[in-house]
C-alpha cells in the first residue's frame, strides 16, 4: 500500500518540529527541504535516528531538490524569515512574500494534488501568496493560525484558573495578529462559560494577552519566534486532512461568502478532512463580535493588497 507522503518546507526551527511531530505521530514519511545544503540532510537523519527510540516506522529525509518531494500528499511551509525584537509579522512582509510565493510554485509543480498548510508570517497573506502561485484551489490552501492563537488562549485561561488545558474550549476568529478577536462568548471551563469563573477586566488582560503571544516570545527569545506551539498546531491540523478525521479547527481558509466575506484567507473555524477545508463554519456574531472580525478582515484585506503589489 502507498505510504503517506509530508513534505516540510523549511528546516529551521519551526520545520524541524514539525517534521519531528509528524514523525511521532505516523503521520507519514517526511521529506525536508530546505535550500541551505546540509541542513536539511543533517536533521533529517537525526530525526530518522529517533524513530527507533519512539518506535514508529517513519521515514525521514532531507533535501534542496524538490524532485524528492514529487507525490506528496501534504506540503507545510514554514519557509522564510522569522521575527526580531521591534519587528511586527507585517514588516515581514515583502521579504516571505517572494520566498513563499518561489516555494508554493514549486511544490505544487511537483506535487499537484497536495493540500498546503501555511505557517509563515505574516500569516494570512502568505497563504494568500501561496495560493495565488500554487494555483491550487483554495479549499487546498489553508493557514495555521487559528489553532495557535486558540491553544495559546487555552494555556493562558488554564494558568489562571489552576485546570487542566483539556477542559478549556475557545474560539479565535480573524487575522494571525494584533486584530485577532478571541470569543469570549464561546469560551467554556469544563461546559462552564468562563464570564462566570473570570471577571471581565481580568478576562480582557487574558485577551490581550492572547493577542500578545507571539510578540511575548519573541522577546523573551530575542533571537527568533516561537516554533513549538506553531509546529504542534500544524501538525494537529495535518492529522485531520491525512486522517480524514473531520475536526472542527480554526484555521485561515478561504471565504466565499461567509461572514459575509469573499475572497480573503482569514481565521474561522473550518471541518478539515481529506478535502482539505471541507466547510467553514458560519456563526452568529453580537454586534461588537462583527465589527472587532470586520476590523481584523480590514487589516488582512491590507495586507493582500500589498501582496498583489508585490506578485
Amino acid at each position: 500500500m502507498r505510504r503517506t507522503k509530508i513534505t516540510v518546507v523549511g528546516a529551521g526551527n519551526v520545520g524541524a518540529s514539525v517534521a519531528a511531530y509528524a514523525s511521532a505521530a505516523e503521520l507519514g514519511d517526511v521529506v525536508l527541504v530546505d535550500i541551505i545544503d546540509g541542513v536539511p540532510q543533517g536533521k533529517g537523519l537525526d530525526l530518522f535516528e529517533t524513530t527507533p527510540v519512539l518506535g514508529v516506522d517513519t521515514k525521514i529525509i532531507g533535501t534542496g531538490d524538490y524532485e524528492e518531494t514529487r507525490g506528496s500528499d501534504l506540503v507545510v511551509i514554514t519557509a522564510g524569515i522569522a521575527r526580531k525584537p521591534g519587528m511586527s509579522r507585517d514588516d515581514l512582509l515583502a521579504t516571505n512574500v517572494k520566498i513563499v510565493g518561489e516555494v508554493a510554485q514549486k511544490a505544487a509543480a511537483a506535487s499537484p494534488d497536495a493540500i498546503m498548510i501555511i505557517i509563515s508570517n505574516p500569516l494570512d497573506a502568505m497563504v494568500y501568496t501561496a495560493w495565488k502561485k500554487s494555483g491550487f484551489s483554495p479549499r487546498r490552501v489553508l493557514g495555521m493560525a487559528g489553532v495557535l492563537d486558540t491553544a495559546r488562549f487555552r494555556s493562558f485561561i488554564a494558568m489562571e484558573l489552576g485546570v487542566s488545558v483539556e477542559d478549556i474550549h475557545a474560539l479565535v476568529l480573524g487575522g494571525h495578529g494584533d486584530t485577532m478577536v478571541p470569543l469570549t462568548r464561546y469560551c467554556s471551563v469544563g461546559g462552564i462559560p468562563v464570564s462566570a469563573l473570570i471577571p471581565s477586566g481580568r478576562l480582557d488582560q487574558i485577551v490581550q494577552r492572547t493577542r500578545d503571544g507571539g510578540a511575548e516570545i519573541v522577546g523573551l527569545l530575542k533571537t527568533g519566534s516561537a516554533y513549538y506551539a506553531p509546529a504542534a498546531s500544524a501538525v494537529q491540523m495535518a492529522a485531520s486532512i491525512l486522517r480524514d478525521k473531520k475536526r472542527v479547527l480554526p484555521a485561515a481558509a478561504y471565504l466565499d461568502g461567509e461572514y459575509g466575506q469573499r475572497d480573503i484567507f482569514v481565521g474561522v473555524p473550518a471541518v478539515l478532512g481529506a478535502l482539505g477545508v471541507e466547510r467553514v463554519l458560519e456563526l452568529e456574531l453580537t454586534a461588537e463580535e462583527k465589527a472587532a472580525f470586520e476590523r481584523s478582515v480590514n487589516a488582512v484585506r491590507g495586507l493582500m493588497a500589498d501582496v498583489d503589489k508585490l506578485l
